[in-house]
């Protein structure tokens, strides 16, 4: 298969992380920054995405002026970082309030396009409303220090759906939030193309994640997000067509990739990126 334009890939933090998973306390990847992003460079990445520990680790070490050095060696385009949680809760600003502040402190040294930010573990709301004033205090902030703030719904969480947290971006009203829309929780969550075409606007997406996936369900929905995702191409969801979905509606890229799974976890990680890479851009249209 040829392509007019070879897409920019990022891989998003779970991809070249290795042999460590969500909740895992703390989340730190086991294999050294600089050996990470040699991998990630070598591989054909344009960018790559590191979460809230990781970023701990970096800041304790080369520090973030090291880091963006590496980042600006290595030619990477985007870097995203993450995750935020209970940023709504004001009683808990003592816990979220210094990690926000690292992830803003990141995101204007390393270039982030964005800090990544989700909601609790719950059965999905029907009334959002609470979420809207807490968001623009975020994307205010975020803004002065020249990044933006993306929501990531999933349909184990309290804002489950695409078309739900679409609905928000339009009652935020800022065009510095926005949304990542992740394959995995878009038909997960029971949302068809048709249905993510209606809801989103190209504006309100600032990052989109692929995979694959089986099509039934093992054990929760968190786990199955966890442990079982495919690489792109060897699972039985329409990663083409989600692709096209995408491009119909106006998104340009740049396209994350999120490979999250047992087997990918034990693999060692330059052959992980790899995998992850040549399986993505095959589902490419020519």
């Amino acid at each position: 298969m040829t392509y007019s334009s070879t897409p920019e890939l990022t891989a998003t933090c779970w991809t070249s992380a290795g042999n460590i998973a969500p909740l895992s306390n703390p989340e730190t990847s086991p294999i050294p920054i600089g050996e990470r992003l040699a991998a990630i460079a070598s591989t054909g990445w344009a960018g790559f995405g590191l979460v809230h520990d990781d970023l701990v680790a970096a800041r304790d070490t080369i520090g973030f002026s090291g880091l963006r050095r590496l980042i600006d060696q290595a030619g990477f385009r985007h870097v995203e970082v993450e995750l935020l949680n209970n940023w709504w809760d004001e009683s808990r600003s003592h816990e979220w309030g210094p990690q926000f502040d690292l992830l803003l402190d990141a995101a204007e040294t390393l270039g982030a396009r964005f800090i990544k930010v989700g909601t609790a573990f719950s059965e999905p709301l029907d009334d959002l409303d609470f979420l809207v004033e807490p968001l623009r205090r975020l994307t205010t902030e975020a803004s002065k220090r020249g990044t933006r703030v993306a929501l990531e719904p999933m349909p184990f969480s309290m804002v489950g759906s695409l078309p739900a947290a679409a609905g928000l971006m339009r009652s935020v009203d800022m065009p510095e939030c926005g949304l990542v829309v992740d394959y995995w929780h878009v038909f997960r969550a029971g949302t068809s193309l048709d249905e993510l075409s209606r809801s989103l606007t190209a504006d309100q997406v600032f990052g989109v994640e692929l995979n694959d996936a089986d099509a039934d369900i093992k054990g929760t929905l968190f786990e199955d997000t966890r442990d079982n995702r495919r690489l792109c191409g060897e699972g039985d969801q329409d990663v083409t067509g989600f692709i096209t979905t995408l491009q119909a509606i106006g998104f340009k890229g740049p396209w994350g990739v999120e490979i999250l799974s047992k087997q990918h976890r034990t693999r060692p990680v330059r052959e992980a990126l790899e995998s992850a890479y040549s399986t993505a851009l095959s589902c490419f249209p020519a």
